[in-house]
Order: C-alpha cells, then structure tokens, then sequence
C-alpha cells in the first residue's frame, strides 16, 4: 500500500479536503464587480445563441439513451456550458451556465489574429460504490491556468473562480458523467482574448468558458494498450525561452504535420527531443514521458519547454509512495531504448504503456510489446484513486454536489 507524504501547504480557499468530506455548502465567492472598459476598444463581442441558467439540474445518474459501452474519445456534445467576461484592467464578471451551443466573435478578435488563449484539460468521475461526483486535483488545473495567463498577458481567473466554474459546469451537465468504470468528462477551460484588436498587443477584453465531453480511451485499442512511438529529429515541439510549459493554443497545430506523417506509418505517436542538443527526450505530443529501470524511474526535467502535466506530478507522487527512486533530469534517447519499460501520462491518455520506440528506422520493443509491470501499477493506483477505490493524498479529489449550478 502507498503511504503519501503530507501536503506541504494546504490547499488554496474554497477546495474540499477529500473525497471523505461529501456533505458541505457550495463553494461560493464574492459577487465581483463589473468589469471596466479599458485598451482603448470595445468590451467582448463574444456572444453564445441564448444566455440563461438552467432552471432544473440535469438529473444525477448517468444519461440513460446513450450507448455507455461504445463511448471513444470524440466530442459528444453535452447539455450546458460556463462563461464569464472581463477587461483587461478589469473584474472577472459573474459566471453563467448557459445552453451548450455556437460562439459569436468579432473578426478582429485577438485569439483569432494572434492566438492569444489558452486552454487545460481536466477530467471529472462518477466514484465506485456511490454516486458521487468528483473531479481531480481542480487546483493544480487553476494554478496553472492562472500562470499561463501570466505568460500570455492576459488577467488570470483566480483559482476560487476556476473551481467554482469547474465544478458548476459538472453539476449542470452530470447525467454526462459515464457510469463507474465506463470513462470520465473531459472539460476544457478556455481563456481567450475575445476583444477586437487590428495592431499586435493584447486584447481590451476576455471570455473565460468551460465546455464539456464524456470521453473513454484516448488512443486505439482501449485501455492499456501499448503504443509505438516514433522519435521525431527535425521537427521541435518547443524551445528554451518559449511557451512549452504552457497550455497555450499555439503549441498544438505545428505538431500535426509531424504527428500526421507518423500516424500514416504506422506509429501511434511522435517523441520530441530538445531544440538545443537534439539528444534528450522532451514529450510526446500530448502526454509526459516516463522510463523505468529496475526501481529507478526517471522523467524529464522541467526546464520551460516542457509542459508540468498534473497527470505527471501525480504519478511522481505515486511512485515515491510506492518505494521507486523518481529522478527528474535529461534522458537521452540511448538511455530510453535501455530501459526495461516506458510510458507515457496525461489528462487524455491517463497512464498508456509504450509497445515500441522507432530511430532511425530500428525498432526498439519493450515488455514484448506488452504492458509492463510499473505502468500497470501507476495506471492502478491513479485509476483507484480517481475510483474513490483507493484512499489517495489530501486534497486530491473535489466534490461536486448535485444541484451546485442553481
């Protein structure tokens, strides 16, 4: 059994210890003020097709005409979605939840011309044995959306806010959180600047939304299914001094060519190495990286070009509770194809084992191209503890009550 190091600070206001505390009042925050007009331009022109809260909760079991037992990782559009607005020099307006649906936006908005948004992954589970609803590590999801808007200068939500938002965009739509065992929701935070704007600089005004999807496997073959990863030496997915630790939208398109290219070959993915050296493993397209020998496992450092993956500092967690020595540091790609075992975490992929790693051409198998041992046991302890299954650190698990969104 894994024994967890206490918390070194506790978690931010508004956060519920764990799972064990059910009962409780919403979270609520003060009504903010009205958001000032600022940069010169227009307030948000982002606009959805009907504005208003939902007068019922959309029931507390899982949606009952839909086919649980097909479920792949696509959009599913579900019932509702959050919003809120703020200038640039202003407050964080008071959230809604309004009907799921399309988006108006100014033509000159920033987000369009200049990419400036970001966005995070987050996943929300119905727990074994009740029907309880819960989503994992929201503040982690905060802390780094609020230092992604930093980086891209744009107000940061402040994490009452986030949660808040969070968790009312479950509650609203809780009929779409899959059965126990059948999958999760998927949200996905989006900052954008929504304000017109001809000339570079930063939007007069934002959008926060949060829209949701239930979601199973995110690669083929199901749960567990090890992948065969191609490692990638022309292409950088990011640099020392950019925007690779952040969740910004502009990170992703550039991986498609490459990522396309290799999924025509046959591979599942692309591992990127570092834009100085070309020598140490970075991540994959969207998940972290891990390698395992004997008790040792080792990961890549963070350094800025490298995305903090909540998934990953879990598992790290999660490893050191169990006895292994995690080191984060440079890992070349010679040290990885002597490993006895990879894999590869994030919020979409959960823990997937790696089946194979292609260089130059030569294939480098792992495990006989099957599941090994420590990505089992990661992928058991994280799934346990997601369950309400397996009794996991402090704070790691957010109630959403039935009815929060009223």
């Amino acid at each position: 059994m894994a024994t967890y190091a206490t918390p070194a600070a506790a978690a931010p206001a508004g956060v519920s210890s764990s799972l064990r505390a059910r009962a409780g009042s919403p979270l609520r925050s003060k009504p903010l003020a009205a958001p000032k007009r600022g940069g010169g331009g227009k307030r948000s022109t982002l606009r959805v097709a009907a504005v208003s809260t939902p007068a019922k909760p959309s029931g507390g079991t899982p949606k009952q005409d839909f086919d649980w037992d097909n479920l792949g990782f696509g959009l599913v559009e579900t019932s509702f979605m959050y919003r809120t607005e703020c200038a640039i020099d202003g407050e964080w307006t008071k959230g809604t939840v309004v009907p799921y649906g399309n988006l108006s936006m100014h033509p000159s908005a920033a987000v369009l011309n200049y990419g400036q948004g970001i966005f995070e992954g987050m996943k929300a589970f119905r727990t074994a044995g009740s029907d309880d609803v819960v989503v994992f590590r929201p503040d982690q999801n905060a802390a780094r959306f609020a230092e992604g808007a930093g980086r891209m200068s744009m107000p940061p939500v402040p994490a009452d806010v986030f949660i808040d938002a969070v968790k009312k965009c479950v509650s609203a739509n809780r009929e779409w959180v899959p059965p126990e065992g059948k999958g999760s929701l998927y949200l996905r935070p989006l900052l954008i600047g929504s304000g017109p704007i001809l000339g570079l600089g930063p939007a007069p005004s934002y959008t926060f939304l949060i829209y949701c999807s239930p979601v199973a496997s995110y690669f083929k073959g199901g749960k567990m299914a090890p992948i065969d990863l191609t490692v990638e030496e022309t292409y950088h997915r990011a640099a020392p001094g950019g925007t690779g630790s952040t969740k910004c939208i502009g990170n992703y398109s550039p991986v498609l060519k490459v990522q396309l290219a290799a999924k025509k070959a046959g591979f599942s993915d692309v591992i990127y190495l570092d834009a100085v050296e070309n020598k140490y493993i970075e991540e994959v397209s969207s998940c972290n990286f891990f390698c395992v020998k004997g008790k040792t496992i080792a990961t890549p450092a963070l350094g800025g070009s490298i995305l903090p993956g909540i998934t990953r500092k879990s598992i790290i967690d999660i490893a050191r509770a169990k006895g292994f020595t995690v080191e984060e540091r440079n890992v070349s790609v010679e040290e990885v194809l002597e490993a006895d075992e990879c894999f590869c975490c994030g919020t979409a992929v959960v823990v997937v084992p790696v089946g194979s790693i292609t260089v130059k051409g030569e294939k480098t198998q792992f495990q006989g191209g099957k599941t090994g041992p420590v990505a089992q046991e990661m992928y058991d302890e994280l799934t346990g503890i997601q369950s309400g299954k397996v009794e996991g650190p402090d704070g790691w698990l957010e109630v959403v009550p039935e009815e929060y969104h009223l």
